[in-house]
């Protein structure tokens, strides 16, 4: 039986895809132990509270990734605006304070019984098919300003005020740059796109300058050691968990940052924490990974006929792409200080649970696509 009959008749899974992330989300139950056991000995009296909740959302993931590689992609055609209005609905709800966790200042989970989520990670997602969808249905029309932009930058403007008062900046540039990319890639006029950047540099500007914290963590991502104590502290003690790891790493638990001196070492930074214990080696092949799986999804991407499925490869590949390369570069300096995860590493369940969500939904596209 060949490779197209294998995928077609058994329900193959796409190895290529497979591999690495499961590799990425067993490193990252690993290292979360490692990067969070001292914070969470003293803060809950066991040094296995992370890891015993990342190994269940872990699990999690992996039931969510099944279910998504044998659900057809196309369904998500059906279910664009319900997920569209869903998660709508999760952003208004996170900003009530009945609702919505706080946590460093920032309103960004909603729980829901015993557990929470994290609605940003969902609007993602909820664009993306939205985009897909309205792209492929919208076709030549895309050059009409009126039919094929402004409803998706209408729908990005809902989503992003909402986010924006959180307050998660992060996210939003995210989610621009992402309904950017797609329209691009869907066929829309440059000269839009391009006045939507000029356009909103100048508003981008200024609610930097206009939130006093935001003009300090741009001050100290410029010059963090001339503020060590204060808005350059993440970056100087990221960076000296690198300079510490040097080649071949100080070892798995080893880590010495990760002792109450770096911010979030199980989350935001928790590639500090494998730079300083896994050492360059251990960054190169994290980072080789991570390009592994995004090269198979604009692969399937590419080779996919159906627009919408194309579409959606893409927009998925791209919104998890974007993530990784922010988290990494705040993490090394070359970005301001943001709160994002790094997909399969980073502790949590919502980031975790999503992106697996996002590789089964690639499969079954790869695997449609071979049927």
């Amino acid at each position: 039986m060949n490779d197209r009959q294998y995928n077609a008749h058994t329900g193959g899974y796409d190895v290529q895809l497979l591999f690495p992330v499961l590799f990425l989300v067993g490193i990252g139950v690993v290292m979360v132990y490692s990067a969070s056991s001292a914070l969470a000995l003293k803060k809950f009296g066991s040094d296995y509270f992370f890891l015993k909740k990342q190994a269940v959302f872990a699990i999690m993931g992996i039931v969510v990734l099944v279910i998504c590689r044998h659900l057809p992609y196309r369904l998500y055609r059906q279910l664009s605006y319900p997920l569209l209005l869903l998660a709508l609905v999760f952003l208004i709800a996170v900003l009530i304070p009945q609702f919505g966790v706080s946590a460093g200042g920032a309103a960004r989970w909603l729980r829901i019984g015993r557990f929470t989520l994290q609605p940003s990670e969902l609007a993602r997602i909820a664009l993306v098919i939205y985009l897909a969808y309205s792209l492929e249905k919208k076709g030549d029309q895309l050059k009409d300003f009126s039919v094929g932009f402004l409803p998706h930058v209408f729908i990005l403007i809902i989503f992003s005020s909402l986010i924006f008062k959180q307050p998660d900046f992060g996210s939003v540039v995210i989610l621009g740059t992402l309904t950017w990319l797609m329209l691009f890639i869907g066929g829309a006029r440059i000269r839009h796109l391009v006045a939507t950047i000029v356009a909103l540099l100048p508003i981008g500007i200024y609610l930097v300058m206009s939130a006093e914290y935001r003009w300090k963590r741009l001050l100290g991502f410029l010059d963090p050691w001339q503020y060590p104590s204060d808005e350059g502290y993440q970056i100087i003690h990221s960076l000296m968990a690198f300079g510490t790891g040097g080649i071949w790493g100080a070892g798995i638990g080893k880590g010495y940052q990760k002792l109450f001196y770096l911010p979030e070492p199980h989350t935001d930074f928790i590639f500090s924490v494998i730079g300083e214990e896994l050492g360059l080696i251990g960054i190169l092949i994290i980072i080789g990974l991570y390009a592994w799986i995004l090269m198979r999804g604009i692969q399937i991407a590419k080779s996919t006929e159906d627009a919408f499925g194309s579409l959606l490869a893409v927009g998925l590949t791209i919104a998890m792409g974007l993530q990784v390369v922010v988290n990494m570069c705040v993490a090394l300096g070359l970005l301001p200080t943001k709160g994002l995860t790094l997909p399969f590493l980073s502790y949590g369940g919502t980031s975790l649970v999503l992106n697996m969500a996002s590789i089964g939904i690639l499969m079954n596209i790869s695997t449609t696509r071979r049927a």
